[in-house]
């Protein structure tokens, strides 16, 4: 009797341990399962049309995906309607997509997630005001989902920072992988807000790597950036009719890599391979502060963040007044009132130079100001006491020479995937069929 109890008793408990795995494994494999939750932050329409082969490449590959925001953030010409009329290109090849994959989402979802987000960069302080963009991001990170809301950022950065500011609860709840590089160049007030304010936000700042996918000095013929479109795009589908409007059809789609960041690698782990690049750890970014003007002794580094500091005459205006600008190479930048007699405008230069500028302004002490400022690689160079101290989740291009393409640090961490990236792709341009 004692004997046949023990029995019953082992059983027992052998088979709650075997529910109790089955539950584990059955968790586990629902998480495995679980599609990866992105936010797009797009400057789709503005002055260069690399994001409209961006957005075919995302909708081609919508199926792998939860697309939880389709936000326009272009301080030019680009508004929502432009992705609204990608997605009827999708809609129209859906139905081809779908002979070969199913979990391609409804055009009517894509459409019901796309906003409007800002449409002018931010002035000094860093932010402007709420949009529909930074109001939904917000929304889509507060949801109580234990999956991480992936946002990945292909123009400006002005609706990440007003969502920061006006829930900045949501830092836990979010990944930013951010194209920086020339848009960190517009966006140079927002990001100084972010990393000011909020430095323990988990970022990926690409200013570089992201070119790996379109310098295609060691790639092979068929898939060049000229070759890719008549070999394996022209004829296919509405999408690929479409697609030979942007550059004429090369290659170029240099916000993929935040997509192929979370499409083919482990993306909690930055410092691994995957097809958006391999970062590293950075527990600082490189600011200077000039308070007057800067020489050609002056060294900073490329993508950092330069700012001019002048003096001039107390006026009664709003803090944040635009009241001169600094002309560099052709293109113009705000300078604002910042009270008390300052004057302040900030810069990223994009690559290695040597940039002169100009200040034009009614006010006479602004006007006329001149300087000079070498940038160089690899960013952020050497520490400086105005540098922006980052939290342990900031992450940057690798600054190893040998990883250099020409001089993009880091790019080559993408370009030695060129061609499995773009022969994966080939396989779903097929599915669409030549005319």
């Amino acid at each position: 009797m004692f004997i046949q109890y023990l029995t019953k008793e082992a059983s027992s408990r052998f088979g709650i341990i075997l529910l109790i795995m089955a539950l584990t494994l059955s968790n586990f494999c629902a998480k495995a399962q679980q599609k990866p939750r992105i936010f797009i932050s797009t400057d789709i329409g503005g002055t260069d049309p690399d994001d409209f082969q961006s957005m075919i490449h995302l909708l081609m590959y919508a199926d792998l995906f939860q697309i939880e925001g389709l936000v326009s953030t272009s301080f030019q010409t680009g508004r929502k309607k432009d992705i609204l009329d990608m997605i009827d290109l999708y809609e129209k090849d859906l139905p081809k997509l779908l002979k070969h994959k199913k979990g391609f989402p409804e055009p009517a979802s894509l459409r019901n997630v796309c906003k409007q987000g800002a449409t002018a960069w931010a002035p000094y302080a860093g932010l402007r005001k709420s949009t529909e963009g930074s109001e939904w991001l917000i929304s889509c990170a507060k949801k109580s989902i234990d999956q991480p809301l992936w946002v990945l950022v292909w123009g400006g950065i002005e609706d990440v920072a007003q969502a920061l500011h006006d829930a900045p609860e949501i830092k836990d709840k979010i990944r930013v992988y951010w194209i920086g590089g020339p848009n960190k160049k517009w966006g140079v007030n927002a990001y100084d807000y972010i990393a000011e304010n909020h430095p323990d936000l988990w970022m990926i700042e690409c200013n570089a790597t992201y070119r790996g996918w379109f310098m295609d000095s060691e790639s092979p013929k068929d898939i060049t950036a000229e070759a890719y479109y008549p070999n394996y795009i022209k004829g296919r589908g509405e999408m690929g009719k479409d697609f030979i409007k942007y550059y004429k059809g090369h290659i170029k789609m240099g916000d993929t890599p935040s997509l192929a960041y979370v499409m083919h690698g482990e993306p909690e782990n930055p410092a691994g391979e995957s097809w958006g690049g391999t970062f590293t750890p950075i527990t600082r970014s490189s600011k200077t502060i000039f308070t007057g003007n800067s020489t050609a002794a002056d060294t900073v580094a490329t993508y950092g963040v330069i700012e001019w500091r002048f003096d001039g005459p107390a006026l009664n205006v709003p803090a944040d007044s635009t009241v001169f600008t600094l002309s560099i190479g052709g293109q113009q930048w705000p300078g604002y009132y910042i009270g008390n007699g300052k004057y302040a405008v900030r810069y990223s230069p994009k690559q290695v130079e040597v940039g002169e500028y100009v200040t034009i302004s009614s006010i006479e002490q602004l006007n006329g100001q001149k300087g000079k400022y070498v940038s160089t690689a690899p960013w952020p160079g050497k520490p400086k006491p105005n540098d922006y101290k980052l939290g342990r989740h900031w992450y940057g291009d690798l600054p190893n020479p040998e990883l250099f393409l020409s001089q993009q640090q880091g790019a080559k961490t993408v370009s030695k995937f060129r061609k499995e990236f773009l022969m994966d792709w080939a396989k779903r341009w097929a599915w669409l069929e030549r005319d």
